[in-house]
């Protein structure tokens, strides 16, 4: 009987100009416990190879004037096909594994779109910096612009390991439980309830009794309020969304 072949490790291919900044937190714990087991693999590209000359610059000042520096195209491009081995015709992508462009105007990120990405091959990043990267390439290579939220980083590389932690420990075999991926916040919509250990007491402040009462009914009750009611507090938007796709909602 033939040995079935080894399964392929999910693949992260991160092209950056600053390849030292990696596997920086990727590299500990779980996440960095699952690659040494082969679960997944981390590769880095240094984007800074593919220029011409001696200085290896990688910008030029914006067409129409402004501040900052722009990313040459030509360079990014191939930076960007000697992972993808794609042409400005093609899809942009390599055995199903998405590029991803990380910018603030890209879609924002979400739980959905990690859980699509973690059951893929893998994913192809390209870190901006700078001003960012030409329009051209972005389109020529049809990268998928995401974004991790509303704020501005001097570049995607602390991204770039935020998008790739998020898919990782979603691989089968990285969390010890694999429940605890199914309770967090997002999951089902809502925020996460309160979490409390021992000691009973802390600072005056007790563990609430349902948790001690062994009652899992009550208890999955209890963290379903408390997750409806965070949602509805801190996440108007989610909450909405919760109660537009869910008819068991509470008032």
């Amino acid at each position: 009987m033939n040995a079935k072949p080894p399964h392929k490790p999910w693949q992260a291919s991160v092209l950056t100009l600053f390849p030292e900044a990696f596997p920086g937190v990727l590299g500990v714990s779980i996440i960095g416990g699952a690659e040494k087991s082969g679960l997944w693999m981390l590769e880095t590209v240094d984007i800074r190879d593919f220029s011409v000359n001696r200085h290896r610059t990688v910008d030029n000042p914006p067409a129409g004037g402004g501040p900052g520096m722009v990313l040459k195209p030509d360079i990014a491009a191939k930076a960007i096909d000697s992972v993808a081995s794609v042409s400005s015709e093609k899809s942009g992508k390599t055995e199903g594994r998405p590029l991803i462009y990380l910018t603030p105007r890209g879609k924002p990120l979400t739980q959905k779109r990690v859980r699509e990405l973690a059951s893929g091959p893998g994913l192809i990043v390209f870190c901006g910096r700078f001003e960012g990267l030409d329009q051209r390439v972005i389109e020529g290579r049809q990268m998928e612009e995401i974004s991790i939220g509303d704020f501005i980083l001097a570049g995607g590389e602390a991204g770039a390991q935020v998008l790739i932690e998020a898919c990782v420990r979603l691989l089968p075999g990285v969390l010890g439980d694999a429940q605890s991926a199914s309770e967090e916040s997002f999951e089902n919509g809502l925020l996460e309830y309160p979490l409390y250990t021992k000691p009973r007491e802390f600072e005056g402040r007790a563990i609430p009794e349902v948790l001690l009462s062994g009652d899992h009914k009550k208890i999955a009750q209890w963290r379903h309020q408390k997750s409806e009611e965070i949602t509805k507090a801190r996440r108007p938007d989610l909450w909405q969304a919760y109660k537009n796709g869910d008819g068991h909602e509470r008032d």
